[in-house]
């Protein structure tokens, strides 16, 4: 199950007892929000992008929206291109609802947006789609072992 495999990958920092599941389904950032009582900005969603053989999973702010030019510009692809939904769970190891950062497959790039770094704390998926965790962004980076930071979103300054 996806969950055990986000709570194992956890583990290895002493954070799957953090991870949360909640009775109400957190598949989407205003699900996730009302499930947490917290602002919808706050929930840490993981878009996913084709890149030839490998994925590039974008983890951004709930209410930061990808740019195509700088997405292009940072990756250096001719255009950005979302997983198909019956690839992802295929590909990524999660399935939609409960793409996560935590406990990927081989051939997945996780990268954090700039959009993140606002917060003191953020909220994940875990797997599922009624899963979370609470952590400090610079956590996020540790946990999600991340290949970096990047600024691929807009939209999301006005709110900051």
């Amino acid at each position: 199950m996806s969950i055990e495999k986000a709570k194992q990958h956890l583990s290895r920092w002493g954070k799957d007892g953090l991870v949360v599941e909640h009775e109400a389904s957190s598949a989407t950032v205003e699900l996730a929000a009302l499930a947490l009582h917290t602002e919808p900005r706050r929930i840490a969603k993981t878009l996913s992008f084709l890149n030839g053989e490998r994925t590039i999973l974008v983890v951004a702010a709930g209410d930061a929206r990808v740019d195509s030019a700088k997405f292009k510009k940072a990756f250096g692809l001719k255009k950005a291109r979302m997983v198909p939904a019956e690839e992802v769970e295929p590909r990524i190891g999660h399935a939609i609802g409960g793409v996560c950062p935590f406990g990927v497959n081989e051939g997945v790039d996780v990268w954090l947006d700039e959009s993140l770094r606002r917060f003191e704390t953020v909220f994940p998926a875990c797997g599922s789609s009624n899963s979370s965790i609470e952590l400090s962004p610079e956590e996020l980076a540790e946990c999600s072992e991340a290949c970096g930071w990047a600024d691929v979103c807009k939209d999301w300054q006005e709110n900051s």
